[in-house]
C-alpha cells in the first residue's frame, strides 16, 4: 500500500518538529496506541490495537527515525507483529515546509506492507483502513500542535 498526503498546521515548523518527536503526543495522536516509549533519540517501541475489517489485532513492535534534517523531515520505518493477524511494516518520509512563519505544511508518503490473516481481507479493505487512520491521526495531532487545521488534510494513493 503506498499513500501520500500533506496537512496545514496553525503552527510554527519548530514546534510541529517537537511534536513530531514527542513519545507523548505521539501515542495520543496514533489511534488505538497504548505504549509509545522512547528507547534512544532514534528509536521507540510500540503497541496498537487496530480493527480492520473483521480482524482486531494487537501489533507490538519497534520504530526508527533515519535521514533526521531537523526540523525539516525524517524518515519514519518500523515493523510490528500481530500475532495470528499477522504483522504489519513500512514507513513514510516525513517533511515540513514553513508557511507565513507562523503555520507548517506537512507532507508524507508512506509506504507499507501487510501479511497474515489482515493480508486475505484485501488491498481495498486494508487501503480504506489506513486512510481512516491516518485521518484520525492528523486531526488529533492537529488538535494537539495547533488550534485545527488550515485547511483540510488529503490522503491518497498515488496514480498507477
Amino acid at each position: 500500500m503506498d499513500m501520500t498526503g500533506e496537512i496545514t498546521l496553525d503552527a510554527p515548523r519548530e514546534k510541529v518538529w517537537a511534536a513530531l518527536n514527542d513519545p507523548a503526543v505521539l501515542k495520543d495522536s496514533i489511534p488505538g496506541c497504548e505504549v509509545l516509549e522512547k528507547v534512544s533519540d532514534t528509536e521507540f517501541t510500540a503497541t496498537v490495537v487496530t480493527k480492520v475489517g473483521p480482524i482486531k489485532a494487537k501489533f507490538s513492535g519497534r520504530v526508527a527515525l533515519t535521514d533526521i534534517v531537523a526540523p525539516e523531515s525524517y524518515t519514519i520505518s518500523g515493523e510490528g507483529q500481530g500475532g495470528i493477524a499477522g504483522f504489519a511494516k513500512g514507513g513514510a518520509n516525513v517533511a515540513l515546509d514553513a508557511v507565513d512563519g507562523n503555520r507548517t505544511t506537512l507532507r508524507y508518503v508512506v509506504k507499507a506492507q501487510v501479511g497474515g490473516k489482515i493480508a486475505q481481507l484485501g488491498a481495498r479493505l486494508i487501503d480504506s483502513t489506513a486512510k481512516k487512520l491516518a485521518g484520525q491521526f492528523f486531526a488529533r495531532f492537529a488538535e494537539i500542535t495547533s488550534d485545527g487545521l488550515s485547511q483540510s488534510a488529503t490522503a491518497q494513493e498515488p496514480a498507477r
